[in-house]
């Protein structure tokens, strides 16, 4: 009998947002403006299942940007992310028009308890008949500690300290329910096995959760966990927790790296390396010919301004970058606190110097501009090419993020999703009801995740 082929997962990177995570999409001639509509929303939902993606997922912050000159004032201006919804809200409104595409969300173990976010993600698995992922994040900057009553953001390994535990109790919470726990009666007047409900009554260093959860287990059992860590301490809490990993690769040369120890955390963790997979973030941007992708290109580039990189580099590392000369280097003690520190030493590495400038941030990072990783431009084919190449050696997938919304989608689905089926790299049809069976990952049993994380 012969082998199923390998084959590739793609999952589109949102924002509930007035842009995508490239901030000058929303000055793109073609992206659509009534991001604060369902409507908005749904399209991009019908075209990624049209395309058979196996998810989409939303990024989240939980502040508007307002670290760059202390001030909220050019975010607003300027349109830098200055709109951000509520995302577990509008994956249900693209839940309500599509059957089998997976949807995620990004939520906080920082600034959330565990039992809401247990009962919350239990029952958007349940209302989507078991399409549901979360995106575990330790969230970032001060501006997000003040939302929530806090002087300042928790130190970087204490928040995964912190976010070790917050697992811990979810996945416990999602325990609660044994399989064949409901079996209610009319006649007998019985619902359920209540041997078969148990408390977490959970005493942690961080939390105290008693339970049980009111929420029953789902058709995939639980969602699927989403990741993005790429510190040490973050792949570590990949390793142990993560089923999907959104990864950075500034290179193929890197991606093989970065890939193999990912594998290798995840086996050291007691776990199966096939049971993990990882996606890289990539823009993608496909005409019909190679010389209408590079004018796309150039259109798409020009939309970024100074102020969306110094904007969002502050957001993302904690740092106001406002009054500081912009080539004086930061001192060891400054790059020390810096909130991402996967992304400090990568600006460390492009830039060959051990104590950056604001300067060498903005460039090395590319954070606002088109340069933010990756650019696949050019025909479905060649498009297609590079992407193979990357999924033989270094992925199980990409995370796909646009430069214009719907329109990047509407793009790939018409130009390269078709070349990828006609190569035997992508589905031609979803092959299950749930976003784990499409995915191809096994069922988790209620207690399944004590015999492998320690």
């Amino acid at each position: 009998m012969s082998k199923t082929p390998r084959q590739m997962a793609l999952v589109a990177f949102l924002q509930a947002q007035n842009c995508s995570n490239y901030v000058g999409s929303w000055r793109h001639p073609s992206s659509m403006t009534d991001y604060l509509s369902p409507e908005y929303y749904q399209r991009i939902a019908r075209t990624l299942e049209d395309g058979k993606f196996d998810m989409a997922f939303f990024d989240d912050r939980l502040a508007m940007p307002d670290i760059y000159g202390a001030s909220h004032r050019d975010t607003v201006k300027y349109g830098v992310r200055a709109v951000k919804l509520e995302p577990t809200s509008v994956l249900m409104a693209m839940a309500m028009v599509t059957s089998k595409l997976g949807l995620g969300a990004t939520y906080s173990t920082t600034y959330y308890e565990p039992f809401h976010v247990a009962r919350l993600f239990a029952t958007l698995d349940l209302m989507t008949k078991g399409r549901v992922a979360w995106n575990v994040v330790t969230s970032m900057n001060d501006s997000e500690a003040a939302n929530f009553g806090h002087e300042e953001h928790l130190e970087h390994d204490l928040r995964y300290d912190r976010a070790d535990e917050f697992m811990e109790v979810v996945m416990g919470h999602w325990d609660t329910w044994r399989e064949g726990a409901m079996h209610p009666n009319k006649e007998t007047g019985l619902f359920a096995d209540p041997d078969m409900v148990r408390r977490l009554d959970h005493a942690g260093q961080f939390f105290q959760s008693r339970g049980p959860l009111t929420v029953p287990r789902s058709a995939q059992g639980h969602p699927v966990i989403l990741q993005a860590g790429q510190s040490g301490r973050g792949l570590a809490f990949a390793a142990r927790w993560a089923e999907v990993v959104f990864a950075k690769y500034p290179t193929l040369e890197n991606g093989k790296k970065q890939y193999q120890s990912l594998k290798d955390g995840v086996a050291n963790a007691g776990r199966d390396p096939d049971s993990l997979k990882v996606a890289p973030e990539l823009k993608i941007i496909v005409a019909d010919s190679e010389s209408q992708a590079q004018e796309q290109r150039e259109l798409i580039a020009s939309l970024s301004r100074p102020i969306d990189g110094l904007t969002m580099i502050g957001e993302t590392l904690n740092i106001d970058f406002s009054g500081r000369p912009y080539d004086q280097p930061f001192t060891d003690e400054e790059l020390a606190a810096v909130s991402w520190q996967s992304l400090r030493d990568k600006v460390v590495q492009v830039s060959g110097k051990r104590n950056p400038s604001v300067k060498d941030f903005v460039e090395a990072s590319g954070r606002g501009t088109l340069n933010d990783g990756p650019v696949f431009c050019g025909t479905g084919v060649q498009v297609a090419d590079q992407m193979e190449e990357w999924f033989k050696t270094a992925c199980d997938g990409f995370v796909l993020s646009a430069t214009s919304v719907p329109g990047t989608y509407e793009d790939i689905v018409r130009l390269v999703i078709p070349e990828l089926q006609k190569r035997g790299l992508f589905r031609k049809e979803y092959g299950e009801s749930t976003l784990r069976g499409n995915l191809g990952m096994a069922r988790p049993g209620a207690g399944d995740w004590r015999r492998v994380a320690a």
